[in-house]
C-alpha cells in the first residue's frame, strides 16, 4: 500500500513544491528565451531546454517525496506505476513562452488507478485524476485540488460559474495546430459557438483554460488533439470546483485521449450537445 495515502496534504504538497521549481526555472530561461536550443518534434510542436530542465526539477522532487508513484512526462516518456501515476507537463504554452507571450503553466497531476484506494478505504471504480496542480508564473497563480474535497486558487477556494444559459457564456477553446485530421469535426461546433454565445477565446494554454473555467472566468471550454498531461490537472480542478470535465467521445473515463469538453454544471449539457453533434 502507498504511503500516505494519495488524496493527502503531503502529496500535494510535493505537486505544488515541484510546480514551483518547474517555474523558477521557466522564468529563469524566460530573460534569455533568444539563447534557448529549440528542437521541432514535429510540425507547430516544439520543446527546447527549459521543457527539458524544468521537467527533470519536477520528476527528481516527486521520485524524492513519492517514491512509489510512477511518473508520465511529456518530454521524458516515463513507466505508469501500479497504483499511481504523476502526469507532467513542465510548460503548457510552449509556442507562447518561446514567443514572448505571458500566457503558460506548469502543470501535474496524480491519476489513481482502477482499484486502488486513494483515501486508505474505498477503491476506485475506474482511472481517476485525484491530484491538479497549475501554476502560473506571471500572475503567480497557484492553482490546485483534491479530488472530491475542493479546488482553490492561491489557497482560497474556487467555483465553477453560475451561470445558467450558454447564450450569456463566455467559453474557451483551443484550434487545430498539430493534428489537423480533426478539422473538419471542430470547425462546425467553433462556428455555432461563435454565434450562440457572448465570446469564444483562444489564448493557447489547456491547462491554464481548465483552471481558468474551474474559477469561473471561463463558463465552458473544449478541444481536441491533446496529450493526457495538458488535460490531467485540470481535470481535477474543474470536477473539484463543481464542473463538468468529460471525454468528448465518451471512451475514457476522463479526457487522457485529448478531446476535452469542461463547463459549469448549468450549461455542460447544452455545450456538450452543441459540440458532440458535428463528431
Amino acid at each position: 500500500m502507498l504511503t500516505p495515502h494519495l488524496l493527502s496534504a503531503d502529496s500535494l504538497d510535493a505537486a505544488v513544491t515541484a510546480a514551483h521549481a518547474a517555474a523558477a526555472i521557466l522564468q529563469t530561461h524566460a530573460l534569455h528565451r533568444s539563447e534557448l536550443v529549440i528542437d521541432t518534434k514535429q510540425r507547430n510542436d516544439l520543446v527546447s531546454q527549459a521543457d527539458r530542465e524544468a521537467e527533470q526539477a519536477i520528476i527528481a522532487i516527486l521520485r524524492e517525496r513519492t517514491p512509489d508513484i510512477g511518473i508520465i512526462a511529456e518530454e521524458s516518456g516515463g513507466q505508469p506505476g501500479s497504483q499511481a501515476t504523476w502526469c507532467i507537463d513542465p510548460l503548457d504554452g510552449t509556442t507562447n513562452f518561446l514567443s514572448g507571450i505571458p500566457h503558460y503553466a506548469v502543470s501535474i497531476a496524480l491519476i489513481g488507478h482502477a482499484g486502488c484506494k486513494p483515501d486508505g478505504q474505498t477503491p476506485l471504480p475506474q482511472d481517476t485524476p485525484l491530484i491538479g496542480v497549475v501554476y502560473d508564473p506571471n500572475r503567480q497563480e497557484l492553482f490546485s485540488a483534491l479530488h472530491g474535497i475542493g479546488a482553490w486558487l492561491n489557497g482560497r477556494r474556487i467555483q465553477c460559474s453560475h451561470t445558467e444559459s450558454l447564450d450569456q457564456s463566455v467559453l474557451a477553446t483551443g484550434f487545430p495546430f498539430r493534428d489537423f485530421s480533426f478539422e473538419p469535426q471542430y470547425m462546425p461546433g467553433f462556428l455555432d459557438a461563435m454565434h450562440q454565445t457572448r465570446g469564444v477565446r483562444r489564448l493557447g494554454a489547456a491547462s491554464l483554460d481548465l483552471a481558468w473555467t474551474a474559477c469561473g472566468r471561463y463558463d465552458g471550454y473544449w478541444e481536441m488533439g491533446l496529450a493526457p498531461w495538458d488535460v490531467a490537472a485540470g481535470t481535477v480542478l474543474v470536477r473539484a470546483a463543481g464542473g463538468v470535465c468529460e471525454d468528448l467521445r465518451r471512451q475514457d473515463p476522463w479526457p487522457q485521449g485529448g478531446y476535452v469538453i469542461a463547463a459549469n454544471p448549468h450549461i455542460a449539457l447544452a455545450l456538450d450537445a452543441l459540440i458532440t453533434r458535428h463528431l
